[in-house]
C-alpha cells in the first residue's frame, strides 16, 4: 500500500492479502465497494493515504479496470475517497470520511433484534480463536515488533482515530494467527461489530479499560500462553459485548 512511511512485510502482506482478494463475478461492482470500505473504514489505510494503483487493485481483486473505477467513482460520490490528478495523484482516502447519524445507527441496532447478540457471538468465537491461534505460533522478532506497535498505536489513540487503530490491533492478531481466511472473517465481523459500536459514545474510562485488556492480550500472546491468551480475549470481547448491550438493548 501506498504511504507516506515504508510498510513492513505484515502491513503489506496480511491484512491487505485478506481484504484485497478476488470477488465473485456475479456481485463484482458490489463487492468491490464493500472491500474498499472495508480497507478505510478498519484502518488499513490511514485517513489522507493513498490506495494501491488501479492496476493493483484490478489484478487484487480479479475485476476490470472500468468496474474499480465506477465502485472508486461511488466511494468518491459518498466523500469516502477522493482522486488527484499529477505525478503524485492517485485515489486518497479522505481525511474526514463521512458518519452515519447515530439516530440511523440506534435505529438499525433496535432493528436487529437477535441480530445483535448473533454478531456479538460471532465476534467473540472468531477473535478468541485468533488470539489462541496466535499464541500458539512461534512468532518472529518482527511479528512481536508489529504487535506491540498496534498496541502502541491504541495506548496513544485520540477520541477520533481510536475506533479505527483498535480495529487494526484486533486484525494484527488475526493476521499472527497464521490464516489467511480467519483474518478475513475478523474483519468482516469487525465491519458489523463497528457499525455497532459506532451508534454508541466513546467512553474514556472505558478506553483505559480497553488498553489494559489489549496489552494482558497482547503479553499472552507473546509469551505463547495460549490459556492466557484465549481468557483475556474472552474478557475484552465480553466488556464490549455488555456496553453494546446496555446501550442499545
Amino acid at each position: 500500500m501506498a504511504s507516506s512511511q515504508e510498510a513492513t512485510p505484515l502491513e503489506s502482506a496480511g491484512t491487505v492479502d485478506a481484504l484485497f482478494r478476488p470477488v465473485r463475478a456475479g456481485n463484482a461492482f458490489e463487492e468491490t465497494v464493500e472491500r474498499l470500505l472495508q480497507t478505510i473504514r478498519l484502518g488499513v489505510v490511514d485517513p489522507g493515504e493513498r490506495l494501491p494503483a488501479e492496476r493493483d487493485l484490478a489484478a487484487r481483486f480479479n475485476v476490470s479496470r472500468v468496474t474499480l473505477r465506477e465502485a472508486i467513482r461511488a466511494l468518491a460520490q459518498a466523500g469516502y475517497v477522493e482522486s488527484r490528478r499529477g505525478r503524485y495523484g492517485g485515489t486518497f482516502v479522505s481525511r474526514t470520511p463521512p458518519r452515519p447519524r447515530k439516530r440511523d445507527l440506534k435505529r438499525m441496532a433496535r432493528q436487529l433484534g437477535d441480530g445483535l447478540d448473533d454478531a456479538l457471538t460471532l465476534r467473540y468465537v472468531l477473535e478468541v480463536g485468533a488470539a489462541e491461534a496466535a499464541a500458539a505460533r512461534e512468532l518472529s522478532d518482527t511479528e512481536r515488533d508489529y504487535l506491540r506497535r498496534r498496541l502502541d498505536e491504541c495506548g496513544g489513540a485520540t477520541l477520533d482515530s481510536y475506533r479505527r487503530l483498535d480495529s487494526r490491533f484486533h486484525l494484527a492478531i488475526a493476521e499472527l494467527s497464521g490464516s489467511s481466511s480467519l483474518t478475513s472473517a475478523v474483519a468482516d465481523a469487525r465491519m458489523r461489530l463497528n457499525e455497532l459500536l459506532d451508534a454508541i459514545p466513546l467512553l474514556t474510562r472505558n478506553i483505559e479499560h480497553s488498553n489494559q485488556q489489549h496489552a494482558a492480550i497482547v503479553e499472552a500472546i507473546i509469551a505463547g500462553d495460549q490459556d492466557a491468551a484465549r481468557q483475556a480475549m474472552a474478557e475484552h470481547a465480553a466488556g464490549t459485548a455488555s456496553l453494546l448491550r446496555g446501550f442499545l438493548a
